[in-house]
């Protein structure tokens, strides 16, 4: 390549389509039914909304959703006898944040709460102008969609509000307060829907410095803890598309997919990046965010969805499909007309598609997926808690979707990598573990969170729930001077500790690094409890240059990182970071405009030790 790429200024896209004795304070004791069990005995009308039926995450019995092969039956959300019983997201609104929301379509229009906004033409109607922008209008009907109405499905909380705002249209600081919380016509939300999200080529600094970066936090915090009365809402966030490969604008080459450098070799063994994702979803920092409840997705089969990004700051998985051809996607409202949207007389992949009899004129698509499926799956299901008992904080509802997400895919082992060391040995490396069960009792793994979205659980939970759980504590952060080697290509690796004298019940710790390195995507960051739990903050392999074309040596600075791993455990005591380099070889990475050659970057092994600096440290929690 002869000259470097010019990066475009990034823009947030929608993310579709393509101790023990601590643990009693963080348990409720409830009834919580079997997932796919709790549904056989109970008797209503479901019948009357004709998509219903094909709807595999609300119910599924092993149909195929107009796709050319079946899900597994059972594997869904789990909510019939919620429905059944009538518990349905009343007296809940949710805000979608995207690219705009058909307030007019049929199976919308019942739930729309005045307050919506059009933060491009500054009206009241966010109804998109742009007839390929079907995104939010699609994720609105995962979420709430009218039921038991007679036309097309229903949404996981089918009598919550709904608002839209078209902020993706109008990426301003004005338009993302208004649609995010700081606004009298966002009041009465509870959920915040934010199917959105961007990945990035080079390490993201989290600079509080930065005002624009400063009010974010401000302003969600302080919707989070501070709004309705002080229950708070929830801010819901996709965990990203980032699996295999992402996508970035650059000025010379326009859209342009980035994926790993054996993506195309045929003498490859196994899956490309050796089976690990080319973006831990902990990269970006509205992702590491502890206020935002990040979400990643699981398929028809109770698996990770193919495009799924994961990381430690995942807190659960909810239903998100594959592509809706091979195999089940979504099956959700679309911008109305056989010439907008998802569905169209020529987009006819999904067999749903195309003007057909069960939808004539193209108001539902098929092929709704990615993890901008799972966040409004997810904010549904928070909406069925709130709704079940709305004296709930906004903790107390985690709480609950923590304690009762069913264990989805339990025998996955994670991604194990090996490579050859300094020495020309073999070594491998858990790079993502498999599911562990921490020193509170609770299981969690880096692809689901603490599992997949369990709605009656939940609401059975939320329906007895008696004891709130203590005020939140947030400490400040802590700096550890480490300036400690980091080999290359060696387990050894650089390790620093800090020393927490308080004990309290942790809820999630961040951190932050601050790492000189030439390539970053050789590191594996690891922070471990004083318990011994472990948990890989950032997984080796994810895309990221860290080493400009010029080849001057970079890093991490200030790079902001999220942990769920450790809920429930105590915090006191010696907390580990671990960084380690897992490769001594030549790696590359491609980029594929979309028109013109693929290009192949090739990035020589580092040529000194990398250093870990230093790294900040907070916790939140509370009393035990």
């Amino acid at each position: 390549m002869k000259t470097a790429l010019k990066l475009l200024p990034v823009l947030v896209t929608a993310a579709l389509v393509p101790g023990m004795a601590h643990a009693a304070t963080l348990a409720q004791a409830a009834v919580v039914p079997e997932p796919g069990t709790g549904w056989a005995g109970v008797q209503d009308d479901f019948t009357s909304d004709p998509l219903y039926p094909h709807q595999w995450h609300l119910q599924n019995h092993g149909q195929t959703a107009f796709s050319r092969s079946a899900g597994i039956a059972g594997q869904d959300m789990n909510l019939y006898v919620s429905h059944a019983t009538g518990v349905r997201g009343q007296g809940v609104t949710i805000a979608v944040v995207d690219d705009g929301l058909e307030i007019g379509h049929p199976d919308l229009a019942p739930n729309i709460r005045p307050g919506s906004r059009d933060v491009v033409n500054h009206d009241d109607d966010p109804s998109p102008d742009d007839p390929t922008d079907g995104h939010g209008t699609a994720v609105a009907g995962i979420a709430a969609a009218a039921g038991w109405n007679g036309i097309g499905g229903r949404g996981v909380a089918p009598e919550a509000g709904l608002k839209g705002f078209n902020w993706l249209n109008n990426q301003s600081m004005e338009a993302w307060l208004l649609s995010h919380g700081e606004a009298e016509n966002t009041a009465d939300v509870r959920v915040f829907n934010q199917s959105y999200g961007s990945s990035s080529l080079f390490p993201r600094k989290y600079d509080l410095n930065d005002l624009d970066v400063a009010l974010r936090e401000q302003v969600y915090e302080h919707v989070t803890r501070e709004s309705h009365q002080g229950l708070g809402s929830l801010f819901v966030k996709s965990a990203g598309n980032s699996y295999h490969r992402f996508s970035m604008n650059f000025t010379s080459l326009g859209r342009t997919r980035i994926l790993p450098g054996d993506y195309y070799d045929p003498n490859r063994v196994g899956p490309p990046n050796n089976g690990l994702p080319m973006q831990d979803s902990n990269i970006t920092p509205d992702n590491a965010n502890y206020w935002n409840m990040v979400v990643s997705a699981v398929n028809a089969e109770g698996q990770r969805s193919s495009y799924s990004s994961v990381g430690a700051n995942v807190f659960v998985a909810a239903p998100g499909g594959e592509y809706g051809t091979d195999s089940p996607a979504m099956i959700t409202t679309d911008v109305s007309g056989c010439d907008a949207g998802y569905n169209t007389l020529t987009r006819t992949t999904n067999a749903l598609h195309g003007g057909t009899a069960l939808d004539p004129r193209c108001e539902y698509n098929g092929t709704m997926n990615g993890t901008s499926s799972a966040a409004p799956n997810a904010s549904g299901t928070v909406a069925m808690v709130m709704s079940a008992n709305p004296d709930l904080s906004w903790r107390d509802v985690k709480h609950i979707l923590a304690s009762t997400a069913t264990k989805v895919d339990p025998n996955n082992t994670g991604v194990s990598l090996t490579f050859r060391n300094l020495a020309n040995e073999t070594s491998t490396y858990q790079a993502i573990p498999g599911w562990q069960t921490n020193a509170a009792g609770y299981e969690f793994h880096n692809f689901y969170g603490f599992g997949r979205v369990n709605v009656d659980g939940a609401v059975a939970m939320a329906q007895d729930y008696e004891t709130p759980l203590p005020p939140l504590s947030v400490t400040t952060w802590q700096r550890v001077t480490a300036q400690s080697q980091i080999p290359d290509a060696t387990l050894q690796g650089a390790v620093s500790d800090f020393n927490q004298p308080q004990d309290f019940v942790v809820e999630a710790v961040q951190v932050k690094v601050d790492i000189d390195h030439q390539r970053v995507h050789d590191l594996a960051i690891e922070l471990i409890a004083p318990s011994g739990t472990r948990s890989v903050i950032m997984s080796p392999r994810t895309g990221m240059v860290g080493q400009s074309i010029s080849n001057q040596v970079a890093g991490f600075e200030q790079q902001l990182l999220l942990s769920h791993h450790f809920y429930g455990e105590s915090s006191q005591g010696r907390w580990q970071l671990v960084v380690h380099d897992t490769n001594r070889d030549e790696s590359s990475w491609i980029a594929q405009p979309a028109e013109g050659e693929r290009i192949t970057v090739r990035q020589a092994n580092n040529t000194q030790d990398g250093v870990l600096k230093s790294w900040d440290i907070r916790f939140f929690g509370h009393e035990g």
